[in-house]
């Protein structure tokens, strides 16, 4: 969970009220999903006192700083919203406002390198070294867990007195374009920074292999940085006292950009400064239009009911009682009837569902609100069918030699696709992913089977592995979109690995589940051609197994023959009960 550091004077000043470390303030902070960690040192200069915080919500990166925080914990105790100074500087899609002769033009080459970039003027006063230190914090924030290490998201802050508009978005040629790099007292080129500083040795694995590189440079040439390694030594060095900054962001995703671009914004206005826009010019399509002014309002409005709410807290709220619980997070609510449509503030993007709404009622009223109550009815627990078939397919496995595994059901495009030969049609993508390793829902058990296989080349062969857990695809048949299936994932390692065993392996567990079957001609690109085959019950395929494709064992480093193979748990309840 993301913990911060709050600079204690900074933030009772966004916050306009001093609080002791009392359970008052504690209980305070579990309005915002968050514990205090640490209390400032007493012995600590007043202005460098430091509160720890940590935070329980992974998915309201708007928290993740001093101003975010405070915004929140501000409108719980009654505070008024800052929505109409934020208005001043949000452009629309409809509406952009003027941004004078701040524009950034994007090379073309930049497509397909890292497409995208926004950006925003500080001004109206001097930074102090407490607001310094917070910008650095949420960068660093921002970037490492919402932007995936700097990935699809990257921040950078320049001494905005020193830049000559409009500013240019290049591709250059790293061996031959050089710069002072901060921290640096000479010149380097792009390429040595990637290699020899210390920046570029840890995030240089981002421009990998690519023949030209980001820059960010002024109309007279002054480089801003290489984005997203290092800004410059001089136009890049922000100290305390500079009072006119740009604050840019680059990367590969435009949602997340924007929405980081936002945070960082309404951040700043909290704290008293004015955000003046600046256009990007792109020469391609963004998703968004090819000239963006931001700050950038793009949220989409969603809706639930009144009946709904009420549903699932266990309410009698009147409409009125849960507009009021939504404008206390900073919601803008209609009503029309029993409908609610909601608009989120211009830092927030996660309401995905009208469950995520309702939980913003919940939070709005406050937990104490809800009293507690007594279970009227007396039931007794007891195993689901599927988890009895469950148990016995694992007991059966263990017997044929195999070893139980327990993954993730969340993964990557590079595992669950890329690795796997397949085209990733049917396969679940998460909408707002934290991280790059979870944006995916697994479709199979074996690309989890096939993880565990690529660091256990040291091991004694044969491995016999396999896993009984969920799998999920699109569905658009489903209420949902989506459908979840208990399933059965098995993986065999060693030189006389083949077709056979796998056949055998099948036909054993089946028997000894007394479930009759039959077997079909399949044309699955994880396998073999003509090594591979399907498994039927009631004319209905359930299962497949066969030799994995020499490919896919290359694309996990697999070096020894394998053969796997997939069954669904539930099909086979299904056939069992009946034909029982």
């Amino acid at each position: 969970m993301p913990k911060i550091d709050v600079n204690e004077q900074l933030f009772f000043n966004l916050l306009g009220k001093k609080y002791d470390y009392s359970p008052e303030f504690e209980h305070l902070l579990s309005s915002a999903k968050a514990e205090l960690d640490e209390a400032p040192s007493a012995a600590a200069p007043q202005d460098e006192r430091i509160i720890k915080i940590e935070l329980n919500d992974t998915n309201r990166p708007d928290l993740w700083s001093t101003a975010g925080l405070a915004r929140l914990l501000r409108m719980h105790t009654g505070g008024a919203s800052n929505k109409a100074r934020y208005q001043a500087f949000l452009s629309t899609l409809s509406e952009r406002k003027d941004s004078g002769k701040r524009i950034v033009t994007v090379d073309p080459e930049l497509q397909h390198i890292r497409p995208f970039m926004t950006a925003f003027v500080i001004s109206g006063k001097p930074i102090d070294d407490a607001m310094l230190k917070d910008i650095i914090q949420t960068q660093e924030k921002l970037c490492w867990n919402f932007g995936r290490k700097r990935r699809s998201v990257s921040m950078g802050v320049y001494r905005s007195e020193l830049i000559n508009w409009p500013v240019h978005y290049r591709a250059v040629d790293p061996h031959t374009t050089s710069f002072r790099p901060l921290g640096f007292d000479t010149d380097m080129t792009c390429e040595r920074i990637i290699t020899e500083h210390p920046k570029g040795k840890e995030y240089g694995w981002i421009l990998k292999d690519m023949k030209k590189v980001p820059l960010l440079s002024d109309s007279k040439g002054g480089v801003l940085s290489m984005a997203p390694i290092i800004n410059s030594a001089e136009i890049g060095a922000v100290q305390p006292g500079d009072a006119d900054l740009l604050v840019e962001l680059t990367g590969t995703d435009m949602p997340s950009l924007l929405l980081a671009t936002n945070i960082v914004a309404c951040d700043f206005s909290d704290a008293g400064y004015t955000i003046l826009p600046v256009s990007v010019e792109y020469p391609y399509d963004t998703g968004f239009g090819k000239t963006i002014t931001t700050p950038l309002y793009f949220q989409e409005p969603t809706k639930t009911t009144v009946h709904a709410v009420n549903k699932l807290l266990g309410t009698e709220l009147s409409a009125q009682d849960i507009v009021e619980a939504l404008e206390r997070m900073d919601n803008t609510v209609t009503v029309e009837g029993d409908c609610l449509s909601l608009m989120p503030p211009a830092y927030r993007n996660d309401f995905l569902h009208e469950v995520d709404i309702i939980e913003d009622v919940m939070m709005g009223k406050t937990v104490e609100f809800f009293e507690p109550e007594t279970p009227r009815e007396f039931t007794i627990g007891r195993l689901s069918p599927v988890t009895q078939l469950s148990r016995k397919i694992k007991s059966l496995m263990v017997g044929f030699g195999y070893q139980e595994m327990i993954f993730n059901y969340l993964g990557s495009k590079k595992d669950y696709i890329d690795r796997m030969n397949i085209d990733g049609t049917g396969v679940i993508e998460i909408a707002n992913p934290m991280s790059e390793n979870y944006q995916f829902v697994r479709p199979s058990i074996i690309p989890s089977l096939l993880s565990a296989e690529t660091v256990s080349g040291n091991a004694v062969y044969p491995h016999r592995i396999f896993e009984t857990g969920k799998i999920a695809y699109l569905a658009p048949e489903e209420n949902t979109g989506t459908r979840t299936r208990q399933s059965l994932g098995f993986l065999s390692v060693n030189q006389d690995a083949n077709f056979n065993e796998a056949a055998s392996l099948v036909a054993g567990l089946l028997y000894y589940l007394q479930m009759d079957y039959n077997v079909c001609e399949t044309h699955d690109s994880r396998f073999i051609e003509g090594r591979q085959a399907g498994v039927l019950a009631d004319g209905k395929q359930i299962g497949i197994f066969g030799e994995l494709h020499p490919q896919v064992l290359e694309n996990w480093s697999v070096t020894v023959p394998a053969f796997a193979g997939e069954l669904d748990i539930e099909s086979i309840l299904g056939h069992l009960k009946k034909n029982s």
